[in-house]
């Protein structure tokens, strides 16, 4: 016989010598002991829609006539299609042509099958009364058939698949037993517990309490879904409103920086403005405090020696001063004089200074007025007031010594002048020259050079007429700082 195979496992099995010689009263016996399958019934549908082609499919089987097609065909059909030329003609007993009792007209599909295969291994034997192989194996395999139709297990199966499955069925009995137990103890638990006729009552009013209960919440449920909706349409205005905020916000940020920045550099400009305003505050008081004609005209002494701007004014026979020197420093003094004169408003009388440096000297413009007199004079005689030094020392320098009379005559209009204007500030006149001078003579010393042994005296004259050169110097400068301060420059 042909090798059949288990279906779980795959693996080759060999068919028991009990199953190879089947009658079919054997056959029979066999097929009826394999319980038929239960169908298990539809779920109900739960749509209307499913209900629907649920009844349309009823009406549609339950007029439906015999298929076209039959789906499995007979052992002929499948050992080829041929038949041996000793089962042309089939006798069929009576037994297997017509239903045994009404049982027999009410076996399942699966039993027909069974018929049938029996049928099939009935069919005609061999000349010698031995069944053919082909038969046996088509009823080995129609058995095989009937018995994995009839159960949830594909037959055949090898012994040790048979264990794992009694196994698993064991399994499966131990726990339908448990849930069996399970509903018999909760079925005896609920019997036990049926309510009285007043627990009914009390259950009823109870749930009619719920119900209630449940209707107020439902009210309360619709207010705050009503109070819900009112309160996001406020949040939903508020945010519309801090969108709004933000916004504002935004511009002021803006607008604030922008402010900030321009403040800033406002307020940069004017740290610049009041440093500069310090800077020039302090350069103007600085300037305030610096005397203009004491840098200009610095007048001092160098021992015995009178100077002005580090020139000496002077002359003596062990310190022979340089006549450039000494010409330099008498220029310093005439321009000091011009200066002085002009800033206090002094007009000289009958005298003009020229200051042309080493080379200066006085012009005589009106004769009569000159103090002294001198009558051999013409108007626009000059003085000169430097010399070469070509005639000797000590025999007298005429033109000179005259040069010197009058600038000596000139510091004393100017002392006058100012002796004779008050103060500003303190409405008195200022007190007299350091020196008297009068003529040639200031102090007890000429300013004449000419004679012998009259250098020393003539050095000191000079430092003298220097000394209140330095007074009417601070005069002006003192006069200037108050008109300044009266007049608010």
């Amino acid at each position: 016989m042909a090798d059949l195979y288990c279906q779980k496992c795959r693996t080759p099995l060999k068919v028991d010598s009990s199953l190879q010689d089947l009658n079919p009263a054997s056959f029979k016996i066999l097929a009826d002991a394999a319980p038929a399958l239960r169908p298990k019934p539809p779920d109900a549908p739960r749509s209307a829609a499913a209900r629907e082609r649920r009844q349309r499919y009823d009406e549609v089987s339950q007029g439906a006539g015999p298929p076209t097609h039959k789906r499995n065909a007979s052992a002929t059909q499948r050992s080829g299609g041929k038949l041996d030329a000793g089962m042309s003609y089939i006798d069929i007993t009576e037994s297997l042509m017509a239903p045994e009792g009404p049982g027999e007209i009410l076996s399942s599909p699966t039993r027909t099958k069974a018929n049938r295969a029996q049928k099939s291994i009935v069919a005609t034997n061999g000349a010698d009364g031995v069944e053919p192989l082909s038969q046996q194996v088509e009823a080995t395999v129609r058995l095989f058939e009937i018995l994995s139709a009839r159960s949830d297990i594909d037959h055949p199966v090898c012994s040790e698949c048979t264990e794992l499955l009694l196994d698993e069925m064991q399994k499966r009995q131990a726990s339908v037993i448990r849930e069996r137990d399970a509903y018999v103890q909760f079925l005896k638990h609920a019997q036990h517990d049926i309510p009285s006729d007043e627990e009914k009552r009390n259950t009823k009013r109870d749930l009619e309490d719920a119900q209630q209960r449940e209707q107020k919440a439902l009210e309360e449920l619709m207010a705050l879904e009503a109070e819900k909706a009112r309160m996001e349409d406020e949040i939903a205005a508020l945010d519309a409103e801090n969108e709004a905020l933000d916004e504002e916000e935004e511009r002021f940020w803006q607008e604030r920086n922008a402010f900030t920045q321009e403040l800033t550099a406002f307020q940069q400009e004017r740290d610049s403005l009041q440093n500069q305003l310090a800077h020039d505050s302090k350069l103007l008081e600085s300037l305030q405090r610096t005397n203009v004609y004491n840098d200009t005209f610095c007048i001092g002494h160098d021992g015995v020696f009178g100077t002005i701007n580090g020139l000496r004014l002077g002359r003596l026979a062990d310190h022979p001063v340089e006549w450039a020197e000494i010409n330099a420093a008498i220029g310093q003094t005439v321009l000091l004089l011009v200066i002085v004169a002009e800033k206090l408003g002094c007009r000289m009388q009958g005298y003009r200074l020229v200051p042309v440096g080493s080379t200066s000297k006085i012009v005589l413009e009106d004769p009569r007025k000159g103090l002294p007199a001198d009558h051999s004079r013409a108007k626009g005689t000059t003085y000169e007031l430097h010399s070469t030094g070509s005639v000797a020392f000590g025999l007298g320098l005429g033109g000179f010594d005259n040069g010197m009379e009058r600038l000596l005559e000139c510091v004393r209009q100017v002392g006058e002048h100012v002796e004779r204007i008050p103060s500003i500030s303190s409405s008195s006149p200022v007190k007299a020259m350091p020196y008297k001078m009068e003529r040639d003579r200031i102090g007890d010393c000429s300013v004449k050079l000419g004679g012998v042994g009259k250098e020393e005296q003539w050095t000191k004259a000079c430092k003298y007429m220097l000394t209140c050169c330095k007074f009417l110097l601070a005069h002006a400068s003192h006069a200037a700082n108050e008109a300044d301060t009266k007049y608010g420059r």
